[in-house]
């Protein structure tokens, strides 16, 4: 509830008030499943469509049909940058309006049969009691931001090959004698020199972990050119985004830059000061999160309970049991 100018409350506006319909849908590799509610929770119909092409626009009609073509209707879907994301896309090009599913309590649903029209209603429903604010817009897929998306994740994956070939190298020189300084951690001085080792006469072993030096040191000099190329890229793409300015800041380099951009995606994402406490990975002052309720990404998260603390009369030095039973009847 909110005040309006005069200090008086106002109600606030909810799904089921401003959406004639309500499309839920449980996205998977194969098929979608879609169920049709109207504004007071009555279901319309459900249905299954597989995910192709041909699949997605029969669903995008039969859904037409069955809420009159009503471009008002709410869609709420699934995994809209995974498994839904293709459907995300030709939906919103139709001119609805796409919502990426809320969280949903799982125990509450606990024996009461699961199928896909079953989830999809689900869905549906629990997006009918939302406020405006409670609404998960999908993230934006197409542009720079998109693209940086894919790079900044590509990153990710050849920095944790570099690492793990990084450990394979140094854990192979230590444990094999190959003439290789490994008593710290190896420069990238040393990789490029063991990339450039030859076949030598000596011992099966030593010879074939040599070959596997090689291998590995090669691996690592093509992902260091890799990963540079990746950097060009992703700064090229920052530069041409509104979060071209961050790089002006002391410490942004074109990498924060571009997590920043794909994880705050669009005007909205923000909605309050709990949701940039949840994105910047703090803990949100309790205050804050009730008065604006929890942030779209802590929605139905368990909370982790506290540690019980010791027992009082416990010492940290007392060899005996803890438990008060089995101290009774401990000698002492």
């Amino acid at each position: 509830m909110f005040l309006d100018q005069e200090g008086l409350p106002t109600a606030v506006a909810i799904v089921a008030h401003n959406h004639p319909f309500v499309i839920g849908v449980d996205t998977h590799a194969r098929n979608h499943g879609l169920a049709v509610l109207t504004a007071t929770g009555q279901q319309v119909d459900s249905a299954r469509f597989p995910t192709s092409k041909a699949g997605m626009a029969r669903a995008i009609a039969w859904a037409a049909r069955r809420t009159g073509g009503d471009l008002a209707t709410l869609w709420v879907i699934e995994g809209t940058a995974t498994y839904g994301a293709q459907l995300t896309r030709a939906v919103a090009g139709a001119g609805y309006e796409v919502l990426e599913a809320p969280r949903m309590n799982a125990r509450a649903h606990r024996g009461a049969g699961k199928s896909d029209p079953l989830d999809a209603r689900r869905i549906a429903e629990a997006a009918l009691p939302l406020e405006e604010n409670q609404l998960r817009h999908p993230r934006r897929g197409e542009g720079e931001r998109a693209a940086l998306r894919v790079l900044v994740a590509a990153r990710d994956h050849m920095t944790g090959e570099r690492t793990a070939a990084v450990n394979a190298l140094t854990a192979l020189v230590r444990a094999v004698d190959l003439g290789a300084e490994a008593r710290r951690p190896l420069s990238n001085r040393q990789i490029v020199e063991i990339s450039r080792w030859r076949t030598r006469e000596e011992p099966l072993a030593a010879a074939i972990s040599r070959a596997e030096a090689v291998r590995l040191a090669r691996r690592i000099v093509a992902l260091d050119e890799e990963l540079a190329t990746n950097h060009d890229s992703i700064e090229t793409l920052v530069r041409a985004t509104p979060a071209a300015r961050l790089l002006d800041k002391t410490g942004v380099g074109p990498i924060t830059a571009a997590v920043c951009l794909t994880a705050w995606s669009h005007h909205g994402r923000v909605r309050s000061e709990a949701a940039f406490a949840c994105l910047a990975g703090a803990n949100p002052d309790s205050r804050i999160v009730r008065q604006h309720g929890p942030p779209p990404t802590q929605q139905g998260r368990r909370q982790t309970p506290e540690p019980r603390p010791a027992h009082r009369d416990h010492h940290p030095y007392d060899p005996r049991p803890r438990h008060p039973r089995v101290r009774s009847a401990a000698p002492h």
